[in-house]
């Protein structure tokens, strides 16, 4: 989601992210972000459809943040295996950093919503961030001529997301290097020549 030239549509967004974190999703109500905001429920439904939809350009807000943030230090690397698992490391540290993403307290997950019927912002968002790294890793020779690039990204997408919802039985997912060693050694393998 781009930033607005309206300066009370952001204002609503910024309350609604507040008002998520602070009473949850279940709890959430325009009524509240409105009054919060200063501004009557009609102006909220100006800007937004529904609760639905405001909290969908939240949670759009929150992913693009999330995967913004990311950038850096994926570039920092030089070839896709090392990104795609410097983007492993960085989704272990950052996944309960208040700046990039929307804590919800003990009754919601973010992961967890993002992951489930509101999903589709974050999984285009990082499909999307993914296309121009292969494209280079292509150029380069370290993936196959073949690869679909849209269904790849979609994939190391799938697995880097599995590192945060799924425990590990053969890596410990806090250590940094370990991560980026089973990452390199086995995710990616599948996209080589």
């Amino acid at each position: 989601m781009q930033r607005s030239d309206h300066p009370t549509d952001e204002r609503i967004l910024d309350t609604a992210e507040a008002c998520l974190q602070r009473l949850g999703l279940r709890h959430l109500s325009v009524g509240e972000v409105a009054r919060r905001a200063g501004v009557s429920r009609g102006s909220v439904y100006r800007y937004f459809a529904d609760r639905d939809a405001l909290i969908d350009a939240v949670l759009e807000r929150v992913a693009e943040r999330f995967v913004a943030g990311s950038r850096p230090a994926v570039a920092r690397r030089r070839s896709l295996a090392a990104q795609v698992a410097e983007a492993a490391v960085f989704i272990r540290e950052h996944v309960d950093d208040e700046q990039l993403t929307l804590p919800l307290g003990e009754e919601d997950s973010i992961l967890a919503i993002l992951l489930t019927a509101r999903s589709s912002s974050l999984v285009e968002r990082w499909v999307d961030f993914w296309q121009p790294f292969l494209a280079r890793a292509a150029a380069r020779g370290e993936i196959r001529d073949d690869l679909d690039h849209q269904a790849a990204a979609e994939w190391i997408v799938r697995l880097l997301l599995s590192l945060v919802l799924m425990p590990s039985v053969a890596v410990d997912l806090d250590d940094p290097e370990a991560v980026r060693r089973f990452v390199q050694s086995h995710i990616v393998r599948g996209l080589s020549r």
